[in-house]
């Protein structure tokens, strides 16, 4: 049971998200709830406060009558509930409801305890809001996502509930759940901030630690497949830049290679007595650089992970919103905590990393599909006749496709701000357009990682050297052959790289 009366962190979000650990309320998150709307109550009683007894965005200027304040709240979420596209995905939308409730239980929002108590609720029980892909810009916060949200937790809209879209109103009757009720500014307090980039941020970020896990994996069964030469991945060479990401990668595929019979010392070969008598090596001094420079090229990526985990965990336990209700103080300000720049600039820079890892994907496999470049594996590694058969061939055309929508998407959003609710929104984030771009990058480079795993599923069948993997590849290279057997005759390859691509993305690689 995950209690929110502390900061979340990373496994926090990964168990209540993959392994259904329920949510609750301790003593303190329904304290500082409460203690923050009896205060915002009180203040506001003779005082101008946004969205409380003001209009919204460019109509704050118009005084809100206190018998009109809960329609207020009401016409907000309504009126914003206007999202468009494709529906964001299950595991997408129980993010974001992790992270706003863990926002608002900080008891910086002035919220009615219930509005806590039946988002906590539905997490707890798989009711899933509807939310759409296309809506808010990131500058007043996901408006556009989180009124959705809010729709749902008045009792309105739609949800899916075991399976099935069903409205709201008769999930919630046949549960017996009472709606949240809106007192003094519920409505503009779930939909004021940054918990649908976040929360689809921190899923990206759980997708992305694994495919970097997988990569590795690749880079390492590929630099036994080609029997290269170690040094490149020595600590001490790696330890020679001061960059952490890049010794981490090293220190990851020295760990995998550590037993393996097939890397080679290079004190056995070109630096032994005599071998500068030849004039000319048939064999390789050094290896292409999608295989020597993997941990330069993948540090990066790690680096970039790590530093935008450590974001977003610090804005999913901030309050970002707006006003901010401190009852410390007894005070409210006003600013722009709903701001995303910090989640889109980070999303943006992952997408970047991201696709810069579908591209070594892509340059491997075209090394192992190249037998000019191999030297050592049949053209396409072809196990079958030459002419008549045409292994992995047509494979390649798509993950080169896959690859090059990954560049074209690496744009960034971060720097597209367009102006919009009559210039008061000026300048935006349009962070969830980040966010959602970049769970897209993931996702096709899940399909390109496939297709290269089944590219050295295969090289790995035109070898009788099993016996000298590393323990590592030996680990799951029984489960990916089951997924992936050897291609003699062609047959149709889509439904196993589909399998072979769900496998990896469910499982981790170590």
């Amino acid at each position: 049971m995950l209690n929110l009366d502390s900061a979340l962190n990373f496994e926090d979000f990964y168990q209540v998200l993959f392994n259904n650990e329920k949510v609750v309320l301790g003593e303190k998150s329904k304290n500082r709830l409460e203690k923050s709307f009896e205060f915002l109550k009180e203040f506001s009683l003779n005082k101008i406060i946004y969205g409380v007894n003001t209009g919204f965005g460019p109509m704050a200027q118009y005084k809100i009558n206190d018998e009109d304040k809960i329609e207020l709240q009401l016409n907000l979420i309504r009126s914003h509930a206007a999202g468009a596209g494709e529906l964001m995905n299950s595991i997408d939308v129980k993010a974001l409801m992790l992270a706003r409730l863990n926002t608002l239980c900080l008891g910086k929002s002035g919220i009615h305890r219930s509005v806590a108590d039946v988002l906590s609720y539905m997490i707890n029980n798989e009711i899933t809001p509807v939310i759409y892909e296309h809506g808010g810009v990131g500058a007043s916060g996901d408006l556009v996502q989180l009124a959705h949200l809010a729709l749902v937790l008045i009792g309105e809209g739609e949800v899916l509930y075991n399976g099935k879209r069903r409205s709201t109103h008769s999930v919630f009757k046949e549960i017996n759940i009472k709606p949240a009720e809106i007192k003094i500014r519920e409505g503009l307090a779930v939909m004021n901030g940054t918990s649908a980039m976040t929360g689809i941020g921190i899923v990206n970020l759980i997708y992305s630690k694994r495919l970097l896990n997988w990569s590795v994996f690749c880079s390492s069964v590929i630099n036994e497949i080609v029997q290269a030469y170690d040094d490149h991945l020595s600590e001490e060479l790696n330890s020679s830049k001061m960059h952490r990401g890049q010794q981490k990668i090293a220190r990851q595929m020295r760990a995998h290679l550590s037993d393996s019979g097939l890397t080679r010392d290079r004190n056995d070969h070109l630096y032994s007595d005599g071998a500068d008598k030849n004039t000319f090596f048939k064999e390789k001094v050094q290896e292409y650089y999608s295989l020597r420079c993997v941990p330069q090229i993948l540090g990066p990526v790690s680096d970039t992970v790590d530093n935008a985990l450590k974001i977003l965990i610090e804005e999913v336990n901030s309050a970002n919103d707006n006003p901010i209700i401190d009852v410390d103080t007894e005070h409210v300000y006003h600013g722009g905590n709903f701001h995303g720049d910090y989640i889109s600039l980070e999303m943006d820079k992952l997408r970047l990393a991201i696709t810069k890892t579908s591209m070594l994907a892509e340059r491997q496999l075209n090394y192992l599909l190249n037998a000019k470049l191999n030297e050592i594996l049949p053209p396409f590694v072809n196990l079958g006749k030459p002419g008549l058969n045409f292994g992995m061939q047509g494979a390649q055309f798509t993950a080169v496709s896959t690859t090059a929508e990954n560049q074209m998407l690496s744009n960034s959003m971060y720097v597209h701000s367009i102006p919009n609710n009559n210039d008061n929104q000026d300048i935006v984030s349009m962070g969830a357009n980040s966010a959602h771009m970049t769970r897209k990058v993931i996702n096709n480079t899940f399909e390109i990682l496939a297709t290269e795993l089944a590219t050295i599923i295969q090289a790995l069948y035109c070898f009788d050297f099993d016996e000298k993997l590393s323990s590592a590849t030996k680990a799951r290279l029984d489960d990916l052959r089951k997924i992936m057997p050897a291609i003699g005759k062609d047959r149709t390859l889509y439904k196993e790289l589909k399998e072979l691509k769900e496998f990896i993305r469910n499982r981790e690689a170590y």
